[in-house]
């Protein structure tokens, strides 16, 4: 009788145990995501291909390919309306990963567009960490060449309406950890100067060309460490 109760003890507590290993199991996530999703946003004369080596880059140190979104627009059209497709563009990216917020990583042009959805379309919402390289945020007078060909680049040229109302008021809006990469020769950028945001973390990270500033690896790990 004492032999059959310390079996029956015994297979009790060896279903208990199996049970509370199951739940446990059961708890725990398929897949803890480790970093926000980053979507890249390219400038004017550019496309998402700018950004592969830097995709490259975020794999070869621990980001899945379903994490990084270099995404390519119509850089001709108004950064208004690539706000707009921005603003779906980070709904798309949000729900296919299940993530709360993403990163914003753009290079030149692409600033603008991404600050205008930052600043009047609700993004500070749905952004952690917004990296400018290279980022034409006050303007340049090098647009000059291209004002009369795209609304884009009219809105670019220092001065214009569009960037005197994006730089009104709070440069870095809401909780979003900003950053500012930016070379001091710069010759798409005049001056060199104009990538600077008020409120940002702004670096001069010497002399790198504009079109190198987002392929550049030296700038890549300081990138990478500012979003993590």
């Amino acid at each position: 009788m004492q032999r059959s109760t310390r079996r029956i003890s015994a297979v009790v507590s060896a279903l208990v145990s199996s049970l509370l290993l199951s739940l446990s199991l059961a708890a725990a996530p398929a897949h803890a995501a480790t970093h926000n999703p980053i979507v890249f946003v390219h400038g004017l004369s550019s496309s998402s291909s700018s950004w592969d080596d830097w995709a490259a880059d975020f794999e070869a140190d621990g980001y899945t390919a379903s994490e990084l979104d270099a995404w390519s627009y119509s850089w001709s059209q108004s950064n208004v309306t690539t706000a707009q497709q921005l603003a779906t563009e980070v709904q798309r990216v949000l729900t296919a990963t299940g993530a709360s917020k993403v990163d914003l990583v753009v290079h030149s042009m692409g600033a603008l567009s991404a600050r205008y959805y930052l600043k009047n379309l609700g993004g500070t919402a749905y952004v952690d960490d917004f990296v400018s390289t290279a980022g034409v945020n006050h303007g340049t007078t090098t647009a000059s060449w291209c004002t009369w060909l795209y609304t884009s680049c009219a809105e670019m040229y220092t001065g214009s309406s569009f960037l005197t109302s994006l730089n009104s008021g709070d440069e870095t809006p809401g909780s979003v950890a900003y950053a500012s990469y930016w070379s001091n020769c710069d010759d798409a950028l005049t001056p060199d100067t104009t990538a600077i945001l008020s409120g940002a973390t702004n670096v001069e990270v010497g002399c790198v060309s504009h079109t190198d500033m987002n392929n550049d690896y030296g700038v890549y790990e300081q990138v990478r460490d500012f979003v993590a």
